[in-house]
């Protein structure tokens, strides 16, 4: 069997971290991103990869350059654009996607720790959410704890956990453009885009869902299984709605038509209001299989990766 001692490296610019595992880089953390502020600058993971090194996601794809890898964002943010690209904005002035000077960003404070024994890695970030009049808005502290890999399976996970604190003065309601008019457009949270490859890949779910029919679904997981190009084969990603301490049920934006990605949105439909003081807390995680897997296959290792 490989080694599958987690190794963590930063780079000498102190920008980005590597975590590498039985051989292979399987992901990037770029925290101090250069971004210009129409995409929103904030960290994201990218690349990501399979123990084999196959690629598992895009950056700056030409019809969203804001969509890089795997990333924390928000789409509506008390009139700011932490997503990055146009605003969905409903009834006058204008109406659909419009180009505003609103874009917020994620600022990079430090890491509180960063810890590993081997068969784990873990860094907690803090950061501040600066609003486009550059006021903080959010103070945040994440995790992100990358374990499980098993050259057997190919499996690799990503634990993410996240506090969002109202630092304002003033409450905060975090949407999505489907909270602002546009249907079936709830996306908002943590967001994963697929390679173009993947794109009309399978989409599954629990409890039977799949496909289209998982858009704005409640659904424990959902996952795009799919092949690569340049290299023979396929992959897929597996991720969890997991928790969220907001009163409104995480519900999926999903597919893998006109793109693959996967989203557990903690605001689809509904807005949520962070008071002053309050924090938001979500918890997910994503697994990464090196093998395109049918719902069979894939039920048994849901199950072993559940909470």
């Amino acid at each position: 069997m490989s080694d599958t001692t987690f190794q963590i490296h930063h780079d000498d610019a102190a920008t980005e971290l590597v975590v590498t595992v039985a051989g292979t880089d399987i992901a990037t953390y770029v925290y101090r991103p250069d971004t210009p502020i129409q995409e929103s600058p904030k960290p994201y993971l990218y690349p990501i990869k399979t123990l084999s090194g196959a690629p598992l996601g895009v950056y700056r794809p030409w019809d969203h350059r804001w969509h890089k890898g795997l990333q924390m964002t928000w789409s509506h943010l008390s009139g700011d654009n932490f997503w990055g690209g146009p605003t969905f904005t409903q009834g006058a002035p204008g109406h659909g996607y419009v180009w505003r000077d609103n874009h917020g960003r994620q600022q990079h404070r430090g890491f509180d720790t960063q810890t590993t024994d081997g068969t784990e890695v873990s860094v907690a970030e803090v950061l501040d959410w600066i609003a486009s009049n550059g006021e903080a808005w959010i103070d945040e502290t994440r995790t992100l704890r990358f374990h499980s890999a098993d050259t057997a399976q190919g499996t690799w996970a990503l634990d993410f956990t996240t506090d969002l604190t109202n630092v304002h003065g003033e409450p905060l309601q975090l949407g999505s453009p489907t909270t602002h008019g546009r249907e079936n457009a709830g996306y908002t949270g943590l967001f994963w885009r697929g390679p173009r490859s993947w794109t009309g890949g399978d989409v599954i779910a629990a409890d039977g869902h799949e496909g289209e029919a998982l858009m704005g679904a409640e659904a424990a997981w959902a996952a795009v299984a799919s092949e690569h190009d340049d290299i023979d084969g396929g992959a897929t990603v597996l991720a969890y709605a997991g928790t969220s301490t907001a009163p409104v049920p995480v519900k999926w934006f999903a597919r893998s038509s006109a793109f693959a990605c996967l989203n557990p949105s903690p605001a689809f439909d509904t807005e949520i209001t962070l008071e002053p003081g309050e924090t938001l807390h979500l918890r997910h995680r994503f697994v990464f299989i090196d093998h395109k897997l049918d719902r069979e296959q894939l039920e048994p290792i849901a199950e072993r990766f559940m909470w």
